[in-house]
Formats: structure tokens, C-alpha cells, sequence
């Protein structure tokens, strides 16, 4: 196959695509979908309790026989009974975020995970690296939600340089120039996430996937850069509002609060004026909601004509 990197080995995939764990998006009718379609998906612990993570597991096993990982944040109040609840299950790939995974990583390594950190610098991949990590996903600020502060195209090719293990390429990707590009960069993979928000299959509200259907290139916005957690949503009441808070001076602890919450009603209620769209970059390029095997199957087939159309640029 075209397209079969270490990342497919690693995993059990057939395609280097992976869905990245977006919490109160990433469910398991979701990550189902993108496993039966051949990608990795993957269920987003987030901030939820133990119990509804293990609700999605078994959820996720009923629907699909194929790989599927889960996203533990780790500043969340319940990670360890995450983690007591991901090994009891034996999840085959586990993906962590907002920190190291390093004092897990004994109890992953013995139920056969895969762990997979996502990274914003070379300092963080390559500790991840020697801490045992099989793979990293290096995170470019286009994404959405928390991110760093290096673009994908800076921070990847760096990151490849500095670690043996894989790199999967995240932010900014949503079809398959940017696979390719990715691919180019010295990635053997990539995890989208705003394009699988706007899939048949995402159980958020209509209202968030429309929301990102209609943005232009110009529509999200960083906030909470002074709280050292800089989050990238889409610009709405919510967003102005969270913007004057910080402009006025408003402590770290007054900002956390005031956002509060503010995700769920966005993607579960669907109130995408006061709730927090979070949604990366490339929102401007999807113009479209479709089932997520039509997405895997549509980047493949553009990613191949990329490929080819290099190949006749080269033989000019």
C-alpha cells in the first residue's frame, strides 16, 4: 500500500490517520467510525469521570472489532481512575495530553499499550522518547484547542529530527495536501480533529458542526494566552467576552472560571454564542459534513493525485 508507514505497523491501521481526542466530541460512535474506517479513533477522557469513560469503551468494543485508543488529559481530577479503568479494559493505544504520562507508563507497557503523547516542542518529544513513549503527535498551534506556540510546519520536521520513535503530524491537516505535506515533513502520520467534528457520525450539537462549515480562514481566535493555557476557538460572543475579561486584567483563577463549563454547551447543547467552539485553522478549508469513511476514502484519493502530479513535476 501507497501510504503504509510505521505508524500503520505500530497500530493495526490500515491508513496513518488518526482522530484526535477532542473532549465532548470524541465519543465512542465516533471513534468507531474512524477505526471501521480504517484511520485510529479515539475516545477523549477530557475531564470526565472514570465511569463515563468506561461507558465508551464497552460502547466502542459492541461497534468495532478494530483498534481504537483513548486520550487521557492528564490535569484532569480523575486520571487516575482513568487509568485504573483503560487497563482493566486493555486499550491498545492510549494518547495523553497537558503533560508526561511517565509515572503510567510501567502500568500501560503491562496490558501491550501503545502510548503515544502529544507534544509542542523537541524538549517535550524527546523526553516522551526516553521515557518509553512508542510514538509522539507533534501539535502545531493551528489546531484547535490548547495549544503551543510552534506551527506544524516548524515544529514537525524538528521534532522528526530529534527522536528515532514515529512522529504524527497534528494541526492545520484536514484533507490530502496536507496529509502529503505532513508525510513530507518527515511525519509516518497524521491526527485531525476539526474535520472529523464535521462527520456524520460526530454526536455534537448541528449547530458547532455548522458553525465550522461556514468559517472563513480568519475565524478563530486565541484566548487565554495570560493564563499560560492558550486555547484556539472560534470567534463568537463567548470569545469577545473571554477576550475583554483578559484585556481588564482578570486574574488566571477568574478566567478559568468564567470558562467553565463553556465547551459542553457549545458541542453538547449546542448554544454556540456562549459556549466554546473550539475548532483549529483549517476550519476555513471544510465546506462540508459527510460520513468519516467518505473522509479517510476522499483524503487517500487526493492524497495519491498530489503524489502524482509531484511525480510529473519531477520528471519535467
Amino acid at each position: 500500500m501507497m501510504f503504509k508507514t510505521r505508524i500503520c505497523d505500530l497500530l493495526g491501521i490500515r491508513y496513518p490517520i488518526i482522530q484526535g481526542g477532542m473532549a465532548w466530541v470524541s465519543d465512542a460512535a465516533l471513534a468507531a467510525a474512524v477505526s471501521e474506517a480504517g484511520g485510529l479513533g479515539i475516545i477523549a477522557a477530557g475531564n470526565a469521570p472514570a465511569d463515563w469513560v468506561e461507558n465508551e469503551i464497552i460502547k466502542a468494543k459492541e461497534i468495532t472489532d478494530k483498534p481504537f485508543g483513548v486520550n487521557i488529559m492528564l490535569l484532569s481530577p480523575y486520571v487516575d481512575d482513568v487509568v485504573d479503568v483503560v487497563v482493566k479494559h486493555k486499550v491498545k493505544v492510549i494518547t495523553t495530553g497537558a503533560g508526561s504520562p511517565g509515572k503510567y507508563m510501567d502500568r500501560f507497557k503491562e496490558i501491550g499499550a501503545k502510548v503515544i503523547p502529544v507534544v509542542a516542542s523537541v524538549a517535550l518529544a524527546k523526553r516522551m522518547e526516553k521515557e518509553g513513549a512508542d510514538a509522539v503527535v507533534a501539535e502545531g498551534m493551528e489546531s484547535g484547542g490548547h495549544i503551543g506556540e510552534l506551527t506544524t510546519m516548524a515544529l514537525v520536521p524538528q521534532v522528526v529530527d530529534a527522536v528515532d520513535i514515529p512522529v504524527i503530524a497534528a494541526g492545520g491537516i484536514a484533507d490530502g495536501r496536507g496529509f502529503v505535506a505532513a508525510l513530507a515533513l518527515g511525519a509516518e502520520g497524521v491526527q485531525m480533529g476539526t474535520r472529523f467534528v464535521a462527520s456524520v457520525e460526530c454526536t455534537i450539537a448541528e449547530a458547532y458542526k455548522k458553525v465550522i462549515v461556514e468559517a472563513k480562514d480568519r475565524d478563530t481566535v486565541i484566548t487565554g494566552r495570560t493564563t499560560g493555557h492558550p486555547v484556539r476557538i472560534i470567534k463568537n460572543k463567548l470569545a469577545r467576552e473571554f477576550m475583554k475579561l483578559e484585556n481588564s486584567g482578570a486574574t488566571k483563577e477568574e478566567l478559568e472560571k468564567f470558562g467553565e463549563g463553556k465547551l459542553r454547551i457549545a458541542a453538547r447543547e449546542g448554544d454556540v454564542k456562549n459556549g466554546s467552539v473550539m475548532a483549529g485553522q483549517i476550519a476555513g478549508l471544510i465546506n462540508d459534513i459527510k460520513p468519516v469513511s467518505e473522509i479517510i476514502s476522499d483524503i487517500m484519493e487526493e492524497a495519491k493525485e498530489v503524489l502524482s502530479n509531484l511525480n510529473r513535476l519531477g520528471d519535467g
